[in-house]
Parts: structure tokens; C-alpha cells; sequence
């Protein structure tokens, strides 16, 4: 598997073939979840339309991990890719990812540090939503699982190397975070997806085809 380091330039490397993409991805999904916002200022209807948009926001995010799977292996990415297949197994995104969400929830009720550990076993579930379609939504928590195996403290160290970033975005007002270090975290995290997907299946830990 390669290094952190690696993945890292080959994210960078990736990301600036298609800057202008991966930006306006995140700064959509962005928007999106910003009107999902203004929608809960209404009672009752606006409340309900706030969980539709919810739903949406959470099916974009997976189809955004998708988009930048394919930038990260330098495949042509459209802006609007992560909207156009929105309807695209829908339930499946929605479920799997709430799936996702109660498992952390309940191993967090068991103090913080039980929480991470599950979040970093768990994270890869987006990305297989989106890449394995084929995959049941509760079995991508069990394949995320076991591709994190062995891998969670690299996963632990790679947040902790976006720490600078973040700062530094922050003393720009969030200007740094859009154009640079939002894609380029996207695009390293996919990065990661693919190194474990393919070491997983490299080391016998999962079978191609139950990736479908």
C-alpha cells in the first residue's frame, strides 16, 4: 500500500487536472446544505422540507466521495455528475449512510475514544456506496470494516495531518478551504478509499466480487 505521503501528491497531482471541478462540487453541496438550513426558519412545512433536503444532502455527499474517486484516478469528472445521480439508488445511500450514522452514534454513547474508532472503522462506507452499487447498504459498513482493519491509526494520522490546513483556512475566512484544502482533502481521503479497497482485496480480506 503506498504512503500517506504518496497519496497525498498523487491527490494534488490529481486535483489540479480539475481544480475548477472539485471546487464547485464542494461549493454546491455546500449550497445545498445552506437551503436545507433556511428551510427549518419555516414551521411545520418548512421543517419537512428540511428533511427532504437532508436526504439530498446526505445521497450528494456519497456521489460527491464518487466524483472524486474518479479525479483521483485522473478520470473526467462533470460539475453537475454528483446531481445528475441523485436518484440513483437512493434508499440504498440514505439507508447505508444512516446505518453508519446510529453505529457511531451508539459506540460514542460508549465514551469518545470508542467513538473514533468506529467513525475511522466506518469511514470508508460512503465510498462504497458510491462505488459499488451493487453492494447492500449494511453489508458496505461490514466491507468498511474490514478494509479499515490494520489501517485505522494511518487513517487517525491523515486527519490529523489536515490540522495546519484547517488553521490556515480558517485565517482566510474559510477563501483557503474552498479553493485548496476542501479538494484536496476529498481528493486524498478517495485516495485512501482506493489504496484499501485494493489492498483489502490484494490480501484476501475481501473478495473482488463481493464488491460487485
Amino acid at each position: 500500500m503506498k504512503s500517506r505521503q504518496e497519496i497525498k501528491a498523487l491527490a494534488k497531482e490529481a486535483m489540479a487536472q480539475q481544480r475548477g471541478t472539485c471546487i464547485l462540487i464542494l461549493l454546491l453541496v455546500g449550497l445545498a446544505g445552506g437551503v436545507g438550513g433556511l428551510f427549518s426558519l419555516v414551521p411545520i412545512i418548512g421543517w419537512l422540507a428540511t428533511i427532504a433536503v437532508e436526504f439530498v444532502l446526505i445521497v450528494l455527499v456519497v456521489n460527491g466521495g464518487g466524483a472524486f474517486i474518479r479525479i483521483f484516478k485522473r478520470e473526467p469528472v462533470e460539475v453537475t455528475d454528483p446531481f445528475k445521480e441523485i436518484q440513483v439508488n437512493f434508499f440504498r445511500k440514505v439507508g447505508g449512510m444512516f446505518w453508519m450514522m446510529l453505529w457511531i452514534w451508539i459506540w460514542s454513547l460508549l465514551l469518545i475514544i470508542p467513538g473514533i474508532i468506529k467513525c475511522l472503522a466506518y469511514s470508508m462506507t460512503p465510498y462504497i456506496l458510491a462505488d459499488c452499487p451493487n453492494v447492500p447498504a449494511k453489508e458496505a459498513l461490514k466491507l468498511s470494516m474490514r478494509m479499515t482493519d490494520g489501517h485505522k491509526g494511518k487513517l487517525f494520522v491523515l486527519g490529523l495531518s489536515w490540522i495546519g490546513w484547517v488553521l490556515l483556512s480558517g485565517l482566510t475566512f474559510g477563501i483557503l478551504a474552498l479553493v485548496f484544502t476542501g479538494p484536496y482533502m476529498a481528493t486524498t481521503h478517495a485516495g485512501f478509499y482506493i489504496e484499501l479497497r485494493d489492498q483489502a482485496i490484494a490480501s484476501g480480506k475481501i473478495q473482488a466480487s463481493e464488491l460487485a
